[in-house]
């Protein structure tokens, strides 16, 4: 049975710091379609006045998306974390690998609920965008445009994957320690034998 369950803390171990380069690498990706269709109608003299009524967006998610990016690095840290502590391969879970498994939990919990109300409103503001004015001055300065949601939509999917290895990480932690409770039974039952 402990085979079986190393196997599993294993996959969750590398699964946790996958998802932790997912959310690195779409804390990147957000602002591409923003940047390409909403940067070149900027005012070069005051950048927080556009040509195009509800652009302004772009440069409103500039701070999130900095954070965001910070946020996407320290999930992929305590991931790594993870695997410091051995947690992939331990056969025996100690207070390092409590702390890991806890620490990764937690901010990866508040990472969603953060990361969804902001994404959120972000595309709210986005779907202010005068998008007939946008899509009139792409086709006059050949530019890029896009009125589609997929990049703040997609956060579902990511956070969602997220939350299940959350879910995942901490049963494996239960079931790491009946798996030691077990065990332990066993080794006091052959101890008693032992002496009688």
């Amino acid at each position: 049975m402990y085979k079986k369950q190393m196997v599993v803390q294993k996959i969750l171990c590398f699964a946790a710091l996958i998802i932790g380069a997912i959310i690195f690498v779409y804390s990147l990706g957000i602002m591409t379609d923003l940047y390409e269709a909403l940067y070149p109608v900027r005012n070069s003299a005051d950048p927080e006045k556009t040509k195009v009524a509800g652009t302004i967006v772009y440069y409103n998610m500039q701070g999130f998306n900095k954070q965001f990016l910070l946020a996407g690095i320290g999930m992929i840290l305590l991931g790594v974390l993870l695997f410091i502590t051995n947690t992939h391969v331990r056969r025996k879970y100690y207070i390092g690998n409590y702390v890991s498994v806890a620490a990764y939990s937690a901010a990866g919990l508040v990472l969603t609920v953060w990361a969804h109300a902001q994404i959120e409103y972000y595309k709210a503001q986005f779907l202010q965008v005068d998008f007939e004015a946008l899509k009139a001055y792409a086709e006059d300065w050949k530019t890029y445009y896009t009125d589609s949601t997929f990049w703040f939509d997609i956060h579902y999917l990511v956070f969602g994957l997220l939350v299940v290895i959350i879910i995942a990480l901490i049963a494996n932690v239960f079931w790491k320690r009946s798996l030691m409770k077990a065990e332990q039974e066993l080794i006091n039952r052959g101890k008693e034998a032992a002496a009688s």
